[in-house]
């Protein structure tokens, strides 16, 4: 038998930019942050059934490309991301990902998938669910520093999730602020923009940090962080890439993803080795408490970990099949012998 078509066990469902848009404006932007935020919180609390690694990092003078693998033992999924804060100026994303889904039993892979969006959307997700154990139940006022990529996702996730009304704004270049507020305009939320950091925070329940600089820097001072806050920072993501200053960790009880992660890329890079630090998975699982108190300062130094994008993955490979959303790719060999690849070679040319 001369295979000249594809057999079913080759193809790939392949969800392309055009296709996420598809899948998370059906449901709506929200809505899907919370439902992502639904899979991560689930996945923390089987934590203990994953494969855990740091992820794999590739450095250079411009930024960083970075792997993210993990498994549950029945489906393995990885991710390829990007940083480069630089791209901005130069027409370029500054973060671009796609993931892969496969299953354990046979290595096959079952999903291929853009994940510049999905990684918007799981961020923000995975803020949420920090919040929901951490924040002040009152919260009702967020501040975000710096208003780019990831502002729009993190301010309708707390808002549709946590009950947010207010979000205040404020990034170092004036035309991010602008786009933020013209897209957050008409979603419930009530917008300020703001001529500082400081006039940002002041009021604020929660307090986001996310700008892209790959260097360290103080975005936030330790006489700009007064009790009672819950701080969400999301910028710092790889060594010598901070947003804090080191004092305002010390009087913060600092919650994290995976510390072996962590103690490299975020902002407790600055403490010692042995500083304690609270894995936000034991507080989702009930073996540790969140927030304690109405003067506490709780930080979720958060820097991204495989079991999130994990979740996003699962997230998505269901909607693409209630959907439709996504076009099949012939990406795995499979001649009829699986002994006889090159017959399949040869037989093609015929």
């Amino acid at each position: 038998m001369t295979q000249t078509q594809p057999s079913r066990l080759a193809m790939v469902p392949f969800v392309s930019v055009a296709d996420m848009m598809r899948i998370v404006n059906d449901a709506g932007v929200p809505e899907t942050i919370a439902a992502i935020a639904d899979r991560i919180e689930d996945d923390f609390k089987r934590w203990e059934s994953f494969d855990k690694v740091a992820r794999v990092p590739s450095h250079s003078p411009e930024g960083v490309i970075e792997l993210m693998p993990t498994s549950d033992g029945e489906y393995y999924g990885f991710k390829y991301v990007n940083g480069h804060p630089a791209n901005m100026a130069r027409g370029f994303q500054t973060v671009t990902a796609f993931g892969v889904l496969a299953r354990v039993d046979n290595g096959y892979p079952v999903m291929l998938t853009e994940m510049t969006v999905l990684t918007a959307l799981r961020t923000a997700a995975a803020s949420v669910v920090a919040a929901r154990h951490l924040a002040p139940r009152d919260a009702r006022v967020m501040a975000m520093i710096g208003n780019g990529a990831q502002c729009e996702f993190q301010a309708l996730g707390f808002h549709h999730c946590l009950g947010i009304e207010e979000v205040r704004l404020w990034d170092i270049d004036p035309a991010a602020t602008e786009k933020a507020v013209r897209n957050l305009s008409g979603t419930g939320l009530t917008v300020t923009a703001c001529s500082s950091a400081e006039e940002a925070i002041a009021g604020a329940q929660i307090v986001t940090t996310c700008t892209a600089d790959k260097k360290q820097a103080t975005i936030l001072t330790d006489n700009m962080v007064g009790s009672g806050i819950h701080i969400n920072a999301i910028g710092g993501d790889c060594p010598g890439k901070t947003e804090l200053h080191r004092d305002i960790l010390l009087r913060s009880d600092i919650f994290v993803e995976y510390p072996p992660q962590t103690r490299i890329e975020g902002e407790i890079q600055q403490l010692d080795a042995d500083h304690p630090v609270t894995e936000l998975w034991r507080v989702i699982d009930g073996q540790v408490p969140g927030r304690t108190g109405p003067g506490q300062i709780t930080l979720f130094d958060s820097v991204g970990f495989a079991t999130e994008d994990f979740s996003a993955l699962r997230h998505v490979f269901a909607e693409m099949k209630r959907t439709g959303h996504y076009v099949d790719l012939d990406m795995l060999a499979d001649p009829d012998d699986p002994r006889d690849l090159y017959g399949m070679v040869t037989r093609a040319a015929e």
